[in-house]
């Protein structure tokens, strides 16, 4: 397991990703519209401002301000407020509260698949970025077929890797949209 995912510039966040596996979920589901460094620091600020990244307490709780507070953590709070709500309910409910099942208790990738594609805001690309990150920096063997063959969060073990990563990216969304 790894001691910090380094896919934000605040190191307390990046620990906090690799060590909760619900604060990795949030910054995947809330990963869309903003940065990728914005998306992975929410998770460390939602728990600031809830006190707790239990998925039990959070499915209980309005998030709207927590997600609002200026800076707000995501361009568009209250929409995320509610998916990260959403989100806390599945693993409060299916997982006990504890999202490191849904990977640990999967029984193949196709299991792993079903599991992550059932969660609030998870679409094929998130599905593929989550496998990739499970299966080479967490070695879970579900996740290996769901890792694509091109870059991506999974290849990132620090800073510097962050900046070649989006790097790659830009790149490629700019050669995607010339096609």
């Amino acid at each position: 397991m790894p001691d910090a995912l380094w896919f934000t510039d605040d190191p307390k966040a990046c620990k906090l990703l690799a060590e909760e596996p619900f604060a990795l979920l949030v910054g995947f589901a809330i990963d869309q519209q903003v940065t990728v460094q914005k998306a992975f620091a929410g998770p460390y600020v939602l728990k600031e401002r809830a006190g707790t990244l239990d998925p039990r307490a959070l499915a209980a709780m309005d998030l709207a301000d927590a997600f609002a507070t200026k800076p707000a953590i995501h361009r568009f709070p209250g929409a995320m407020a509610q998916r990260v709500r959403d989100l806390a309910s599945v693993v409060a409910e299916e997982y006990d509260g504890d999202a490191s099942r849904i990977w640990r208790d999967a029984t193949d990738s196709n299991d792993l698949r079903k599991r992550i594609a059932a969660l609030p805001g998870f679409g094929e690309m998130k599905i593929k970025s989550l496998g990739a990150v499970l299966a080479k920096q967490f070695d879970v063997k579900a996740a290996e077929e769901l890792a694509p063959d091109h870059p991506t969060l999974g290849d990132v073990t620090s800073p510097e890797e962050l900046d070649r990563y989006q790097t790659w990216k830009r790149e490629y969304k700019k050669a995607a949209r010339g096609a």
